[in-house]
């Protein structure tokens, strides 16, 4: 498609040469050029539309990439790639090898920060900005408000001298837009350039005379702040709470606007909030009516907005045998819950809530927050089910030993997205549950191989006393071609006898080595082991005394996982077998499919079978 504007803008110095009137035009061409990209190419589509016009006003007024934008989640932040010199390239975006699917500093020396868990904008953002005479700007949406971090960087940012700017990109309506004309006089007065010069020179002079210091400074700002609380009858909010200026709301989509006010903020000296106004999915009916739906869409018809899906019968995903099996549990003990930390569709925790609301807990992007909540339910006497995905359970590891397991509390961790989950990358792969899981003391880890085993350890986990965690991954469960073996504690299954060596599984991967180990053509033994912890001493002392060498798989970082515990407990039980580990080598994993990045670290079926076939028989 010819683009009048966006085809001849290569960086943000193309964009200043628009006149402002022209900006309205430029990002309807933004918008235009990303829903037709992301129809053929998915990805995240609703939060890059809602953020377009905020995009254009921060390149327009700030001398990027100088000053630093530092994004909260990459979901909306396209039009900041397009602007940024990677608009040609964008068609690859979360593709296997083409651009990054968030902001990754080393891709553009304009993305200041990495940008794939939520809420680390402002923390961030701050430490750049202290010491430092460049502006600054952290643009948090009010999702990642929710977050802890979120409000201890608000709290470091009301302490330091630093003048940092906070984008408060609100698409919930968090906090109500106030209308009438006292409003919209505050919002003019307090963002005036003369007004905030003057009250800045008046410090200065009264500084000078030794008539003010920065004490009594906060204190005038804190009367400031209440006497414009009281002419607008608005409550005080938490930003001026903390004596951090607040401007706003205003209309985010309103990018001449927005202009107009980052101009006039931009050099105030003391850290400030512009809060704004935006509706997820702007400009796109299909999106804006469904915005879960349409974060991130999949393939679609960009005329009537239908969504393209794989034609056939299919097997379950992974997280509806989760949904359903929980329900189906919750439906039999009135003690179950579950808890999700703004992933209930995700991880299919919708099911229960749909039947059950009152009993499944949304905490928003707080994961410490939904363990610990969890701990005092199960402290409560209800029993918690608690889905997190595995890269974000990362983020509440304290709070699952000091909460969780140091009280021995029965909580079950149902771990979705293990192992490589595909385009969304580094930030998002599951790689390193089973290694910061397995030193927890207490703490009881398994992984199912089938959507049944699934099932079965849910219902197990029911009966066991202290914290469980059950890992599954992204996708579509196997097909179950025959019967499968029951699941019991701490044991795992012989899924077929050989002579030349054993191989160890544990979870998903086992459905690929069984296929490599029958395309090899060679007589190995194979046992799904299950359990991480405790493992099935039975299963390692047969193949310890029985067999030269060991081979275990994983979907993981091999540090730490299941191959480092076989090796431990061979050399504690005195085996001394040759053991080989397959699984994820000490990195971080790129972005692409599941199929490229499983054939890349070859741990799908050819890249096993391969392996298989370099280990010596004797």
């Amino acid at each position: 498609m010819d683009y009048k504007y966006i085809n001849k803008i290569d960086s943000p110095a193309d964009l200043k040469k628009i006149p402002i009137e022209e900006l309205p035009a430029v990002c309807a061409e933004l918008r235009d050029f990303i829903i037709e990209a992301l129809s053929k190419n998915p990805g995240h589509l609703a939060s890059s539309l809602g953020a377009i016009e905020l995009t254009v006003a921060l390149h327009y007024v700030f001398d990027t990439p100088n000053d630093k934008l530092v994004w909260d989640v990459g979901h909306q932040a396209y039009a900041h790639k397009i602007l940024t010199g990677r608009r040609d390239r964008f068609h690859t975006n979360r593709q296997f090898k083409g651009l990054s699917p968030f902001t990754n500093p080393m891709e553009s020396e304009y993305d200041a920060f990495i940008a794939g868990h939520a809420s680390n904008s402002i923390s961030a953002a701050l430490g750049m900005n202290i010491g430092g005479e460049r502006n600054v700007v952290a643009i948090i949406g009010d999702g990642a408000m929710t977050g802890g971090l979120a409000f201890e960087g608000l709290n470091n940012t009301s302490m330091d001298k630093n003048n940092l700017l906070i984008v408060l990109n609100d698409n919930h309506m968090a906090i109500d837009p106030l209308k009438g004309g006292i409003t919209q006089y505050l919002v003019d007065l307090t963002t005036s350039e003369t007004y905030n010069k003057w009250r800045w020179r008046l410090y200065q002079v009264a500084a000078k005379l030794h008539l003010i210091d920065e004490r009594k400074r906060q204190a005038l700002v804190r009367r400031n702040n209440n006497l414009k609380t009281m002419l607008s009858k608005q409550p005080n909010n938490i930003f001026t709470g903390l004596n951090i200026r607040y401007f706003g709301p205003t209309d985010g989509h309103d990018v001449m606007g927005l202009v107009r006010i980052l101009r006039e903020i931009k050099n105030h000296r003391g850290p400030k909030v512009l809060h704004i106004i935006t509706k997820k999915g702007k400009g796109y009916a299909p999106a804006e009516n469904d915005q879960t739906v349409w974060h991130a869409p999949g393939e679609f018809n960009v005329a009537n907005g239908e969504r393209l899906t794989a034609n056939g019968a299919e097997t379950p995903l992974w997280q509806e045998v989760f949904g359903q099996t929980l329900l189906e549990l919750a439906k039999k003990n009135d003690k179950i819950v579950g808890i999700t930390p703004a992933m209930p569709s995700g991880c299919s925790m919708s099911i229960m809530q749909k039947e059950l609301p009152d009993r499944v807990y949304d905490v928003g992007i707080a994961e410490g927050h939904a363990v610990t909540f969890s701990a005092g339910l199960a402290k409560a006497g209800m029993l918690p089910y608690c889905n997190e995905y595995s890269t974000f359970l990362q983020r509440a590891y304290d709070n699952i030993i000091h909460d969780v397991a140091l009280q021995k509390l029965h909580v079950v961790f149902c771990i979705d997205r293990a192992g490589i989950v595909g385009n969304d990358g580094a930030t998002h792969h599951g790689l390193l549950d089973l290694a910061y899981l397995r030193p927890i003391p207490n703490l009881q880890i398994c992984a199912p191989r089938t959507g049944e085993d699934l099932k079965q350890m849910m219902v197990l986990a029911e009966t066991l006393d202290g914290p469980i965690a059950i890992r599954y991954p992204r996708g579509r469960t196997p097909i179950e071609t025959s019967r499968s073996h029951e699941v019991e504690y701490g044991k795992g299954v012989k899924l077929r006898d050989g002579k030349d060596f054993a191989v160890l599984t544990i979870g998903a991967i086992g459905n690929a080595m069984s296929e490599a180990i029958e395309a090899s053509g060679r007589d190995i033994a194979h046992y799904d082991m299950r359990w991480l912890k405790p493992m099935d001493e039975d299963i390692l002392h047969e193949v310890g005394s029985k067999y030269k060498t060991i081979v275990t798989a994983e979907d993981g970082v091999i540090a730490g996982g299941l191959g480092s515990a076989v090796l431990e407990w061979m050399a504690d039980h005195g085996y001394t077998p040759r053991v080989i580990r397959l699984g994820v080598n000490d990195q971080f994993v790129e972005h692409g499919s599941t199929k490229e990045l499983y054939q890349l670290l070859k741990l799908d079926k050819q890249g096993l079978c391969e392996s298989l076939l370099q280990v010596p028989v004797k």
